[in-house]
């Protein structure tokens, strides 16, 4: 697809003395309770759908404009993604809203009469920060869990790209209900004065290092907060993995946006025995990918600006290793080439921070007890991680190392489908979204009962003076006896064993898991007396 020549307005940043105004805003409309229809939330959501279209030249210039973005990573991962996001939301929207009954396990026999439920509610107005990285993305895509749970929302582009920030502006203030759905543009002293404003929830997508900042604010007036943030994450190659193919499903992470996802592999881990066969199969990987060289690719974007361009670059300057692969930049451009770097410690500068660009290292490694090792000294809570290997080992990693998400045989496609739970752990991330789980994202589980006027004389129990011999009544009714002893070894008595029998080996009382087990031998059975009737 051709990129378009749109016109795009020049930045212009929201006066700090209005967004007091904005926010109040939002919270005037979410107390109206409008937002709580389905309905309203179904034609926001069926308008955000048809402006994303609607604006699609326009979002294709601005990607251009900040990110040097192809047209079709534009699409693919940024304007068609959320697009794809608003129509799973509004074909399941219907289910994720539906009040849940609440029946056994969760509600005791005892109880049932009281019409236990958990209803779902919006949280209010939220406030929605986004990255520079994927500056459509990664604003709407929470948008559209908060608009399917019934919030109003306020959100705030990130200034470092600023031609998509006013397109953002234009068109959710031009397609939405302003009085549900506004945008903040600017830097620092507008995020700040968010800030101060009394928020229901925060999501911020962006760096360790402001997201700590975000949480400190939000907990003055604990406000709950989601963190979206990053690590420096592992890819783990052993001698037995498919080298070629790690090499360029790797590849193709590190290339993708010019580096810049929080989810790529900051290092990898290889196999010594196997290091320069992997190196090889890069360079190879590398050629496939950019036939006439990394620069002259239209497909390849460029780094977002001076300031992190040579941050990248400094780390490529200082570092004690050899690069195997690359190592052209050119500033006028903000162009830095795929480049892997071979290092032996962790204490070298391509190790010591997230890179988030089109770089990385790969550190030697005698065995996977060593990898796991270094994994866990450089970040024991990564937002993703890569291991590629038989299934025996890369088992192991999943076991003994945490991180955000996974992928296996592949590079960071866990967080690669938009309908899937994404999120971090620890310092790399608190909460996740994307699919149902953006829905839950914005959403509170209520619980409610309803006691019926007649049921009084039945919950004597509660009411002083207390009385002793109702309470034992209450017990026989409620309390479950334990199957174990005090060292909690299983007790395999004589109900143990019953229903082990009677369930055809099934255990801890499934009853479900018996039925089936009988509905089986009972077909069995009719099945070989039929067979012997027509046999006979």
């Amino acid at each position: 697809m051709a990129t378009s020549k749109a016109a795009i307005a020049p930045f212009e940043v929201t006066p700090l003395d209005v967004i007091s105004a904005v926010s109040s805003n939002a919270r005037a409309s979410f107390r109206s309770h409008k937002t709580k229809d389905l309905q309203w939330r179904l034609n926001q959501l069926r308008k955000l759908y048809w402006a994303l279209e609607d604006f699609k030249p326009a979002y294709l210039a601005a990607l251009k404009q900040d990110l040097n973005k192809s047209g079709f990573e534009s699409c693919f991962t940024e304007i068609d993604w959320v697009k794809n996001d608003c129509m799973f939301m509004i074909d399941n929207l219907e289910t994720f809203a539906k009040t849940e009954k609440l029946k056994s396990p969760h509600v005791p026999a005892t109880y049932s009469m009281l019409n236990f439920r958990i209803k779902k509610e919006p949280l209010g107005a939220v406030l929605i920060i986004g990255p520079y990285n994927f500056p459509v993305q990664l604003l709407l895509a929470p948008l559209v869990g908060a608009i399917g749970a019934g919030c109003t929302a306020v959100i705030k582009p990130s200034e470092l790209t600023p031609a998509s920030a006013m397109v953002m502006k234009e068109m959710i203030e031009s397609r939405l209900d302003r009085e549900a759905f506004a945008v903040v543009n600017g830097g620092i002293p507008e995020t700040n004065a968010l800030m101060e404003e009394k928020w229901d929830k925060v999501m911020f997508t962006g760096s360790p290092q402001v997201g700590s900042i975000i949480a400190r604010k939000a907990a003055e007036t604990l406000t709950p907060v989601c963190l979206e943030l990053g690590g420096r994450n592992p890819a783990f190659v052993t001698k037995k993995a498919n080298l070629a193919l790690a090499a360029r499903r790797l590849m193709w992470g590190k290339c993708m946006n010019a580096g810049q996802v929080c989810m790529n592999h900051n290092y990898v881990l290889v196999d010594k025995d196997v290091v320069d066969t992997f190196i090889e199969c890069l360079k190879v990987a590398y050629k496939d990918n950019f036939p006439n060289g990394a620069k002259a690719s239209s497909d390849l974007g460029r780094i977002v600006n001076a300031r992190h361009f040579h941050r990248i670059k400094k780390m490529m300057d200082e570092t004690k290793g050899k690069i195997v692969m690359g190592g052209e930049v050119d500033e006028s451009e903000l162009y830095i080439e795929p480049t892997a770097v071979l290092v032996d410690s962790i204490d070298d500068p391509m190790m010591q921070e997230e890179i988030f660009g089109p770089t990385f290292s790969i550190y030697p490694v005698d065995n996977l007890d060593q990898a796991l090792n270094i994994a866990h000294e450089v970040h024991k809570t990564p937002l993703s991680l890569m291991a590629f290997g038989d299934k025996s080992e890369t088992s192991r990693i999943l076991h003994e190392m945490t991180s955000g998400g996974a992928s296996i045989n592949d590079s960071y496609f866990h967080g690669a489908v938009n309908t899937v739970p994404f999120g971090g752990v620890g310092d790399s991330g608190w909460g996740a979204y994307r699919g149902k789980a953006s829905f839950d994202n914005f959403t509170h589980l209520r619980t409610v009962c309803e006691t019926p006027t007649w049921m009084d004389r039945f919950l004597r129990v509660r009411y002083m003076p207390y009385d002793w011999s109702e309470y034992r009544f209450l017990q026989r009714l409620t309390e479950k006896k334990p199957n174990f002893d005090r060292e909690g070894t299983v007790v395999k008595g004589v109900g143990y064993w019953m229903w082990f029998f009677l369930g055809l080996g099934t255990q801890g009382g499934d009853a479900k898991g018996a039925l089936k087990r009988w509905l089986v031998v009972l077909a069995g059975y009719y099945l070989s007396v039929y067979v012997k009737a027509r046999t006979a």
